[in-house]
């Protein structure tokens, strides 16, 4: 119990590790594990503990690329350009709340009709400017990234 309770150990987890990240990629991607050898002095358990092969497989990872993490980038893509959409739909919404806005204020005081249209096309300009510059992210995350 006490052996097994020794390789699980934060010590030991640290120091495997610690000894992963000290070495540099090439020694880890070009240097073959390491083999045991009938000179080697025993080492009682640790021999089954042995991290090495599996960890010197992580660095030379990062260099690969599947269709699955191209997959995910895509479908990343298009959850981006979908969020940015309902930026467009916001501007409709927007142009409409500024229109409606026009008639209700024309409705309740019809001598300020001038500055209450120089408002509302104001408004709409700028309710239309946020749409467009929201388009222009969607068209921006799905054909320039």
């Amino acid at each position: 119990m006490y052996a097994c309770a020794k390789f699980v150990s934060t010590p030991f987890l640290v120091r495997s590790t610690s000894q992963l990240l000290s070495r540099s990629l090439s020694a880890v991607v070009l240097k073959p594990p390491e083999t045991l050898t009938d000179e080697a002095p025993y080492k009682g358990l640790s021999i089954l503990a042995a991290p090495r092969p599996l960890t010197s497989l992580i660095p030379s990872r990062s260099f690969q690329t599947s269709a699955i993490s191209r997959d995910i980038d895509t479908a990343a893509k298009f959850i981006g350009a979908g969020a940015a959409t309902v930026g467009v739909a916001g501007s409709g919404a927007g142009i409409g709340t500024v229109f409606g806005s026009l008639i209700i204020g024309y409705a309740r005081n019809p001598s300020l009709k001038q500055q209450l249209f120089s408002y509302a096309i104001l408004g709409f300009a700028l309710s239309e400017a946020m749409g467009l510059f929201c388009l222009m992210v969607v068209f921006l995350i799905l054909f320039a990234m």
